[in-house]
């Protein structure tokens, strides 16, 4: 991460590491919870192979492999791409493939230690 305002000094001071003007990378880990009642017959809130695609097409197939900072059209460039911000992001860009408040947490892991989660904005 890089504010090209800061010099370098305050950009290693705030960010450690991870300070780098070409950015840097994690291997993110996702956790998607839903929530409901589960279907009488099925057993299920939702078929988990369907979410699973859902969450493929909507946020994985974007992500993976790319830069945050500049090929992802749901990232907004104005933004850094923290973990904190990206959970934010992911649920907006999967709750609407998803059935009426069933989405109940987002959960982004950046390392074993470090996560972010969100719960909407209810």
């Amino acid at each position: 991460m890089w504010v090209s305002e800061w010099s370098e000094e305050k950009n290693l001071e705030v960010f450690g590491k991870c300070a780098n003007v070409n950015w840097h990378g994690h291997n993110y880990k996702l956790h998607v919870t839903i929530k409901g009642k589960p279907d009488p017959m099925t057993g299920f809130i939702m078929n988990a192979k369907e979410l699973s695609r859902i969450i493929n097409r909507a946020v994985i197939d974007k992500l993976d492999h790319k830069n945050l900072n500049l090929d992802v059209d749901f990232i907004p460039k104005s933004i850094q791409p923290t973990t904190e911000n990206l959970v934010y992001l992911i649920w907006n860009e999967l709750e609407p493939h998803l059935p009426e408040k069933a989405l109940h947490r987002i959960q982004l892991w950046e390392t074993d230690t470090i996560y972010a989660e969100y719960f909407g904005s209810n």
